[in-house]
């Protein structure tokens, strides 16, 4: 597959990147950087080993070349104390931006990151987006695989996604001494894996998975820190409803959650492909915020009557209702929790996100077939 321009905008100034493994922040960097650029690579053992040491060698580094106009240092978070090093460089060398590339937050929120408030934003990069891929689009293999540069563009799609997930809990999750129990945390991941799109339930999953309460607490946030999963909260702002509470666990890349989720014969396909297509829609809509930097939030909207849309995206400019349903044919029963939000909410717009091949507009509610939505939604535009 040829080289694919990604929509992530250079912020023009000192950043912090982050982005779960495989998403392309390495490639995009080294595409984008390559003249006046000192580039530190954590991953490679020889750097971690002189940068753990010594972490005042990246002022050494600098030293030793003037004409430096920026400095990467990937994967940042596996020598924390650098995060010292870097702030007194921001202040010293004007001249010079440091792009900061991660793949958790977790030791960088334990070690002081935010030293670096104001003088380093905040960016992340997410899987592909349909759009990105254009014609290469294929929805039925992002369905199944992801969207994930490192396993989309892999000829072993699933082989490559069972090792990425090895490689998260053997090296992100195992050596860096996040956890203790690797047997409990595995078990965990498969059981949770029945929890995407849903409210997570702390003691079942401990039940299920043979680990305690507060171990299970303690994974999620793993997960999120990791930047492997997401949970969304309830839209409650001027309510005229009872509504739950709590808030919906999603993982980061559909592949991801099809990886992990065991099946059998009591399993329905066309509950778990239901999933996956409610997770492909989060993570583009999760990506077009990112790259739009317009701030809107996502939420979901659920009575306590069980009335529900799956996504609400509200923002500044935008107040937007989604659905998503895994079917070719729109009935009526669809569009009931899009229309009982719109009788609370009159100023939002209604979207249908479903497995047909006509667009059309139902009671005020534009139905859009999942590969015109996702082939089509970019940074900066408008759903329309």
């Amino acid at each position: 597959m040829e080289l694919i321009r990604r929509f992530f905008n250079d912020p023009e100034a000192s950043f912090f990147l982050f982005g779960a493994r495989g998403t392309g922040k390495s490639t995009w960097l080294k595409m984008n950087f390559t003249h006046d650029t000192l580039y530190v690579d954590l991953l490679n053992p020889e750097n971690f080993r002189k940068y753990s040491a010594r972490p005042e060698r990246l002022e050494e580094l600098l030293a030793g070349n003037p004409n430096a106009q920026t400095v990467i240092v990937d994967e940042i978070q596996k020598v924390p104390e650098l995060l010292d090093v870097v702030h007194h460089l921001i202040e010293e060398k004007k001249h010079v931006r440091f792009i900061l590339t991660g793949s958790s937050s977790r030791k960088l929120k334990r070690s002081g990151v935010d030293l670096l408030a104001g003088r380093a934003i905040h960016k992340t990069f997410h899987p592909f987006m349909g759009a990105e891929l254009a014609e290469n689009f294929d929805l039925a293999h992002a369905l199944k695989y992801g969207l994930i540069p490192l396993i989309y563009r892999s000829q072993n799609p699933i082989e490559t996604l069972h090792s990425y997930i090895t490689l998260y809990v053997n090296e992100e999750v195992k050596m860096e001494g996040l956890i203790r129990n690797v047997g409990g945390f595995s078990r965990f991941l498969e059981t949770v894996s029945f929890s995407n799109g849903s409210v997570i339930n702390i003691s079942e999953i401990a039940r299920d998975s043979q680990v305690g309460r507060k171990a299970v607490e303690g994974y999620i946030s793993i997960l999120e820190d990791l930047l492997l999963s997401v949970q969304i909260p309830v839209f409650t702002k001027r309510a005229k409803r009872l509504l739950i509470a709590h808030p919906k666990f999603y993982f980061f890349d559909t592949g991801v959650f099809r990886a992990l989720r065991p099946t059998g014969p009591l399993d329905r396909p066309q509950e778990i492909d239901g999933l996956a297509l409610e997770t492909l829609t989060l993570q583009h809509l999760r990506a077009w915020i990112g790259y739009s930097g317009n701030g809107s939030k996502i939420y979901y909207w659920r009575t306590k009557a069980g009335v529900e849309v799956d996504f609400i995206v509200y923002g500044a400019d935008h107040f937007y209702a989604i659905e998503v349903k895994n079917t070719d044919t729109i009935r009526s029963n669809d569009l009931k929790g899009l229309k009982a939000f719109l009788s609370d909410y009159p100023q939002a717009t209604g979207y249908l996100i479903y497995r047909g091949k006509e667009k059309v507009k139902i009671q005020n509610i534009l139905c859009i077939p999942a590969g015109d939505f996702f082939q089509n939604l970019m940074p900066g535009n408008v759903f329309e």
